[in-house]
């Protein structure tokens, strides 16, 4: 990769009380840009104020929804410094999803550069109060003006950032989730295991009625047998269910969550009994019947977990773990944020310092 050019803004916005704004509304003062030409590879890496993305109206973005995106956090710990959590996790996996939606991939060093940098200049905007952070949102969009069912051969790279606060401002409560039988959201051979919008734009309709009725998530069930569970929300799903973890196994409709696989490596550390297997949603709902269903919990970067406190299944309710968050998704969650916040030693390599 050439060497990042930056252009600082001349107008720096007012930082804003990040408790006080709705996630993801409130972006920093400057943003990463990357252009990719067939024949040429990725070129110009810059920095440049944050502002609108100039497009043609036949961009192939618009009309075939080809483009890839990821989400990840900055921390910045009690002495100051900033820190990321497993990001070449995160590069990775935009590649393993490029490599999908036929995208050039970007070189990891490349990409853990544009990340440095971006987060060095706008490094101030990393939030220091108690359980905040900076929301990292990279993305590849197609850029060619075509209107023509083909990959595209230009592609343009972008980092965006927003300060966020505390996901549980006011404690953990757990969720209302709704076990959705009508809509799927992916099936096998398709694009579940990547990101991409189309997966998200495919989960609304059910999402917008779960709101509805006054529940806070959606579970996905399988698109070919139409039973067996795979994702909550935008989240991974595990459940504790006689003293064992179960969670989907990934199949290839199901996201290669990076907190689903940081959860599983410290549960087994713990000496829990993990599988990664298929679950039926007649086996989860005769747990939830009987009482073995202990716990529930999604898994995903921004709530880290997500205590299920109530599963709704055709029109019945289970109440998991008295409606109340459990001790071992009270443990994964303490343990994930102690070692993103610097709290706890961290002993599996997972942080990557950048300033």
């Amino acid at each position: 990769m050439d060497k990042i050019t930056i252009q600082r803004t001349s107008a720096p916005k007012a930082k804003p009380d990040v408790n006080g704004i709705p996630f993801g509304t409130y972006f920093t003062d400057h943003m990463f840009l990357m252009d990719y030409v067939k024949g040429q590879g990725w070129i110009n890496p810059r920095i440049v104020p944050y502002g609108p993305i100039s497009l043609e109206p036949s961009a192939m973005v618009f009309h075939y929804a080809q483009e890839i995106f990821e989400g990840l956090k900055a921390y910045r710990t009690a002495e100051g410094k900033i820190q990321l959590f497993r990001p070449y996790e995160n590069i990775r996996r935009l590649n393993n999803s490029a490599e999908r939606l036929c995208v050039p991939p970007i070189e990891e060093e490349d990409f853990m550069t544009a990340l440095r940098t971006l987060i060095e200049v706008d490094a101030d905007w990393v939030p220091s109060e108690p359980d905040t952070s900076l929301y990292i949102r990279p993305f590849v969009i197609a850029t060619d003006p075509h209107v023509g069912v083909h990959a595209s051969h230009t592609y343009l790279f972008a980092i965006i950032c927003c300060p966020v606060g505390s996901y549980y401002p006011e404690g953990i409560d757990p969720v209302k989730i709704m076990i959705e039988s009508r809509d799927v959201r992916a099936v096998r051979g398709g694009t579940g295991y990547t990101k991409c919008g189309g997966n998200y734009a495919a989960s609304l309709r059910a999402s917008e009625i779960a709101a509805e009725k006054g529940f806070s998530q959606v579970l996905w069930l399988d698109g070919v047998y139409r039973k067996y569970i795979e994702e909550v929300g935008s989240m991974n799903v595990m459940f504790k269910i006689n003293g064992k973890i179960i969670t989907p196994e990934l199949t290839g409709s199901v996201l290669p969550g990076i907190t689903r696989k940081s959860c599983i490596e410290l549960l087994r550390e713990w000496g829990y009994e993990v599988e990664e297997r298929m679950l039926s949603i007649d086996e989860l709902m005769a747990a939830a019947a009987d009482g073995s269903l202990e716990e529930a919990w999604g898994t995903g970067t921004a709530a880290v977990v997500s205590p299920i406190g109530e599963i709704s299944y055709l029109d019945k309710d289970y109440t998991v773990c008295g409606g109340k968050i459990g001790s071992v998704t009270q443990k994964l969650y303490d343990t994930i944020t102690g070692i993103q916040w610097g709290k706890i030693e961290d002993k599996h390599n997972w942080i990557v310092p950048v300033c």
